[in-house]
């Protein structure tokens, strides 16, 4: 394929950024992020209540020349990096170019936008690395139209494989009911996947929790940061898509039959728990920084109560070995031949009671 203004290659993976975009019209193709796959792959799922005819593209050319024989048409296209890609399906479906250009942009909003005949719907899709807590982020675009459901996405991630399953074993109502059902059924996964990244995030920020009750250290205050950083990122995604949702439910049945909409109001409802759950995470975060804060301003005063014990109980021993250290030649004991002992045990009873002291008071603990 050839190279897009504002590709980089670095490392092996291909990147674009906006300033590529600089001085191009509305509506040029140009893909901006991460090229996440090595070649777009286009499948396309025609069905109806009979049967699924299932069908993956190798190329442009047999896309082309395809002609679904099923009323209902889902189309998923993963690897966004190939523009040609997306103006044929653009033509086929009459897309606007708006449209195409967006999900190109990787680096949308959760947003849904009206035009017409269809629906363009823009989410995100999170993955969570257990052992690091890193989460990563995928684009997933949508567009609604009355017999047909078109999904791009970055890369190949898993998230539509129960859909797929469904539609072959003819599970449920999905094949029965219209492609409202459909983009209900992809977006409700959608959804349950962030009640998976939360959970995990959750139970981490739980086990944190008793590390920093106990002995914390550098390590946790990295997590504890990285821990707020992707809740942020996960926060950013969350909210704009509880609007989207509630838009859909008050779409006043254009896109979405009666029946679907009460399927999508669960999925509102599940995004308000999500929130509540995110906010439950960002508040238990905050209030672990404050108890690392705590931790180690006790461990610096137990370490200065310490010192000053140790300071306290050689304090003493310095003066009395500084008296008799005075330049006089008349001192007590000091022509005595037993002064030197009486000086030292004089010092070691000083020392000793003062540790006494402290130790009864608890303050060498």
């Amino acid at each position: 394929m050839a190279k897009h203004p504002g590709v980089k290659t670095k490392a092996g993976k291909a990147s674009a950024k906006r300033s590529g975009k600089a001085g191009l019209p509305a509506g040029a193709l140009v893909h901006i992020g991460e090229r996440k796959t090595e070649r777009a792959a286009i499948t396309l799922i025609a069905y109806d209540e009979a049967a699924v005819d299932e069908t993956l593209f190798e190329d442009l050319a047999a896309c082309r020349e395809c002609k679904p024989g099923r009323e209902k048409i889902w189309l998923n296209v993963h690897g966004l990096h190939e523009p040609e890609v997306l103006q044929e399906i653009g033509r086929r479906f009459q897309l606007h170019p708006l449209v195409l250009e967006d999900i190109l942009n990787t680096d949308q909003r959760p947003k849904v936008d009206d035009y017409g005949s269809y629906l363009y719907l823009v989410a995100r899709v999170f993955d969570v690395d257990p052992a690091t807590l890193a989460v990563s982020s995928e684009q997933v675009s949508f567009v609604i139209g009355d017999n047909f459901v078109l999904t791009f996405q970055e890369r190949p991630t898993g998230t539509f494989g129960p859909v797929r399953e469904w539609l072959r074993a003819d599970r449920g109502r999905i094949r029965q009911l219209g492609t409202d059902y459909l983009s209900y059924a992809l977006l409700d996964l959608v959804v349950d996947r962030y009640f998976t990244i939360l959970e995990q995030l959750g139970d981490r920020a739980e086990e944190l929790e008793e590390e920093l009750l106990g002995d914390p250290g550098a390590e946790q205050l990295a997590t504890l940061h990285q821990l707020k950083r992707e809740t942020l990122n996960l926060r950013r995604a969350i909210w704009p898509l509880r609007e989207v949702v509630n838009s859909l439910v008050r779409n006043e049945q254009r896109f979405f039959k009666p029946e679907t909409q009460l399927y999508l109001r669960d999925i509102y409802d599940h995004t308000v728990h999500l929130i509540e759950s995110l906010e439950a995470i960002r508040d238990l975060i905050a209030g672990m920084l404050d108890i690392y804060l705590s931790s180690i301003s006790n461990r610096v005063n137990k370490e200065v109560r310490a010192l000053t014990v140790i300071a306290l109980v050689f304090m003493p021993t310095t003066l009395i070995s500084g008296i008799f250290g005075m330049n006089f030649r008349s001192m007590p004991l000091l022509d005595d031949a037993s002064g030197f002992i009486y000086a030292i045990m004089l010092m070691l009873g000083v020392a000793a009671t003062l540790g006494l002291v402290f130790w009864r008071r608890r303050w060498l603990g």
